[in-house]
């Protein structure tokens, strides 16, 4: 038997498992790390976050994503190229990271690696008959498993697809396992470069559970603070409380079919970026606009689609009265959040540091709950067969020989 499986069979049978999260998302800002020590499996799961960081990635690795990134055409060989060089510069992070906290690779079990998204394409999106939906990730496991010494799982989002899912969310699952409470009907709200929720019900029945995509999150107000502010971001929301919201602009935004979609539904800054912005303030006759008046009706715009899509999941439910978790760069921005909270005034807010888990560290967590489910569990069957929920486990094995 290959050392690695038999390696791996323990593992999934051993009281706890040591798994490195990695999560990068839209934003580029640099990679989440959290180490966490995951027992159990299932609703039976149980995760300690022993260690969290996040490493800002250098201008030159921004520069060589978006490259590449949420474009229909590219340089094919600087895409093929960039897979397994991201996978060596996130090994490198790695490696730099666990020595900062003293921790040997041998003591961490499991890599879980989400990849870096450089294209999002459901069927709702680009809408070919010909295809159904499809996503890519960069950052080749292979690369990270052999430069580390450590198994990798990674690639998750294509086994999702394969059964029938979008790729996206994929929370849905470890939300489920690590956040749920009887008696207590939670909304799980991540608002990352572009904003999902999942709602967990406090009857714990699996069938009742529904994640979906609400729209853009940070998406459209980093890149706008990226062109005209020289910024990485809008912090505080300083440049949005300048402006004021611009009605019109605020309604063709909001035109767009995909806010009209049923659930489960997901997208990505191929459909939410700067030319969406300006092909909006051109339809709405707005083109005079400050930016600082753009940047308020981006943040109302983020903000009413959140509220827009959890009053379409309360009248599922029949229930108002939820307690919202939040998560994700979105709930640093206070301009943002006093919106949403006066959007829901039945609703009860608080943020997954009540409930033990960085709310910054909180995707890259869920990442390392899905590796744990891939070698130590996988018999449980959540939201009913419904779409966008495939039961699926997920991730693919990288050895490192």
């Amino acid at each position: 038997m290959n050392q690695y499986i038999a390696q791996l069979a323990r593992m999934g049978a051993a009281e706890k498992r040591t798994i490195l999260g990695l999560m990068s998302g839209t934003s580029l800002d640099g990679l989440d790390l959290a180490l966490c020590d995951i027992s159990g499996n299932g609703m039976e799961t149980d995760v300690v976050l022993k260690q969290f960081t996040t490493v800002p990635f250098e201008p030159a690795f921004k520069a060589a994503i978006r490259s590449v990134f949420s474009k229909k055409t590219v340089d094919f060989e600087q895409l093929c190229l960039l897979n397994p060089w991201v996978g060596e510069q996130h090994a490198a992070i790695i490696l730099d990271t666990l020595n900062a906290w003293g921790i040997k690779p041998a003591e961490v079990d499991l890599i879980a690696s989400h990849g870096q998204t450089v294209y999002h394409a459901p069927k709702i999106l680009h809408g070919n008959p010909n295809f159904g939906n499809g996503t890519l990730q960069i950052g080749d496991g292979d690369h990270i498993a052999v430069k580390t010494g450590i198994i990798t799982i990674s690639d998750f989002r294509q086994k999702h697809i394969a059964a029938g899912g979008e790729g996206a969310p994929l929370a849905v699952y470890g939300d489920y396992f690590i956040f749920s409470k009887r008696e207590e009907d939670r909304i799980m709200l991540n608002i990352g470069g572009i904003a999902n929720y999942t709602f967990l019900p406090g009857s714990l029945d699996a069938s009742k559970i529904f994640s979906t995509d609400t729209g853009p999150g940070n998406t459209l107000m980093d890149q706008l603070a990226q062109q005209y502010f020289d910024q990485a971001f809008d912090q505080d929301a300083a440049i949005a409380k300048q402006g004021t919201v611009n009605e019109a602009l605020l309604a063709t935004l909001k035109t767009d079919d995909f806010f009209t979609k049923p659930f489960p539904k997901t997208t990505g800054p191929e459909l939410f970026n700067l030319v969406y912005l300006e092909n909006a303030i051109q339809a709405s006759g707005q083109s005079g606009i400050s930016a600082y008046d753009i940047m308020a009706t981006l943040n109302r715009l983020t903000a009413q689609t959140i509220v827009e899509a959890i009053e379409k999941g309360q009248a599922m439910i029949g229930n108002d009265a939820l307690a919202i978790y939040s998560s994700g760069g979105g709930m640093h921005n206070p301009l943002l959040m006093e919106q949403i909270k006066a959007g829901l005034p039945a609703a009860r807010f608080y943020t997954t540091d009540t409930l033990q888990i960085n709310p910054d560290a909180k995707e890259a967590v869920l990442f390392a709950v899905l590796a744990n489910e891939h070698v130590a569990g996988g018999s449980v069957h959540i939201g009913g067969g419904k779409a966008g929920i495939p039961a699926v486990t997920m991730g693919k094995i990288s050895f490192p020989q």
